[in-house]
């Protein structure tokens, strides 16, 4: 479905606001709105003046760039990073085997606050309002919660793990990331505002998104582009927190860890060599991290490019999707073998989740650590949760490692 402008031109106003406090309060419980916000900064994003449901997110960036071309923009805050029009989206982990359609909206409005600064963004046809807007309503907890399983019981799953490690060993692809999923029904349609409200205080160093259903907590920035800078970080190489073991100890068995450090390498490579083509210079850490969160610690490289100025941020998300952290590696391979052995459509899990200005400029993060409600059965949320596995991997510590990842919406949820 395709909503756009038609003959008119666009008319955006940007202006400086006060610190509106937290940004997701501004949220409705009901109408089209969007979030995406890491340590109180962001945006939120109310109402919809055009539209774009595709397969390709290549595709969308040749819509946005004429969408874009029809806005004309008044800023008091010219220069600013993330500030002005821009469209936010969210893209299918498959689009070749999903049901599922990609999006990419233009927000009606956008109240953001990025390095102590906040701005207001109204576009329309006529004369546009900058006064803020009313704060939503109060946010409704779900209730009468049921989990109903997954599209797999975990015995299926950790038989396809081990068929998975025969194929890696028989050397016949990589590496190949498994997803599984879990239902919760509500007795009531969810209220995705409290679920991104929770994880927003649970895990403030991650990125919350909101966006069409779809909503999670990611640690996982697939690239920001800003200005003639490329960055993209990448996580392969997971252990859960265990409360009886010192974190320290911890992260160096991770950092020590030959099964992690080559799960981490070939994901580390798959975003080099797909990123390298758009940069004019690149910088690639010999060593990893260790990326500490609430639940669980990952394996963390940060990649730096200077980017080559006809690359939007959205183009750069549609060449480095899907990446070895997600997918497996080799790409079109390990594609297959999830698609003949996952049975399960993950839609837009572990698809890029972000936002592009009309500089080409933004942040794209891979959907993980989420769920998404569908229109349909507004009081069920599927959750969903992944593994790398390779040739080292044990069945049973992969089971582990997704239910350490379904933990932050468990908890959103009030389940863990």
């Amino acid at each position: 479905m395709i909503l756009d402008f038609g003959s008119a031109r666009m008319r955006a106003t940007t202006v400086a606001v006060d610190d509106p406090g937290p940004l997701e309060r501004f949220l409705p419980e009901a109408g089209l709105s969007s979030a995406f916000i890491r340590r109180g900064e962001g945006f939120i994003t109310l109402g919809e003046v055009a539209r774009f449901e595709t397969d390709r997110a290549e595709a969308a960036d040749v819509w946005w760039d004429e969408i874009s071309a029809q806005i004309d923009h008044d800023s008091e805050m010219p220069g600013e990073f993330g500030t002005g029009p821009i469209a936010v989206g969210s893209f299918t982990f498959d689009p070749d085997r999903s049901e599922e359609r990609s999006v990419l909206t233009v927000p009606e409005l956008i109240l953001g606050r990025r390095g102590g600064v906040s701005w207001l963004t109204r576009l329309g046809t006529n004369h546009t309002d900058c006064s803020l807007p009313p704060r939503g309503e109060p946010v409704r907890a779900p209730s009468g919660l049921e989990v109903l399983g997954g599209s797999m019981g975990e015995d299926v799953w950790t038989d396809i793990v081990a068929e998975v490690v025969s194929l890696i060993r028989r050397d016949e692809v990589h590496k190949v990331v498994l997803a599984r999923d879990l239902r919760v029904r509500a007795d009531q349609p969810f209220d995705l505002r409290f679920l991104l409200g929770r994880l927003i205080d649970s895990y403030p160093t991650t990125w919350a998104y909101l966006v069409d259903g779809l909503v999670g907590a990611t640690p996982e920035l697939l690239l920001r582009r800003q200005g003639g800078l490329v960055t993209s970080r990448v996580l392969a190489g997971t252990v859960s927190h265990d409360a009886d073991a010192d974190p320290l100890a911890r992260a160096a068995e991770l950092a020590r860890s030959s099964k992690d450090i080559g799960e981490h390498e070939f994901a580390v490579e798959s975003v080099a060599q797909a990123l390298a083509p758009f940069c004019q210079a690149m910088n690639v850490p010999e060593a990893p991290s260790v990326l500490k969160l609430p639940n669980v610690m990952h394996l963390a490289t940060d990649i730096t490019g200077v980017a080559k100025p006809e690359n939007s941020a959205l183009a750069l998300a549609a060449a480095l999707h899907p990446s070895a952290a997600v997918c497996g590696t080799p790409t079109h391979l390990a594609l297959d073998i999830i698609a003949e052995l996952e049975s399960l459509d993950r839609s837009r899990y572990a698809g890029p989740v972000g936002w592009v200005d009309t500089e080409g400029d933004g942040e794209w993060a891979i959907a993980l650590r989420g769920g998404q409600v569908r229109p349909q059965c507004p009081d069920e949320i599927q959750l969903f949760a992944g593994a790398g596995i390779v040739a080292d991997s044990s069945p049973d510590a992969e089971l582990a490692e997704t239910g350490a990842k379904f933990v932050p919406m468990l908890q959103a949820l009030g389940l863990a």
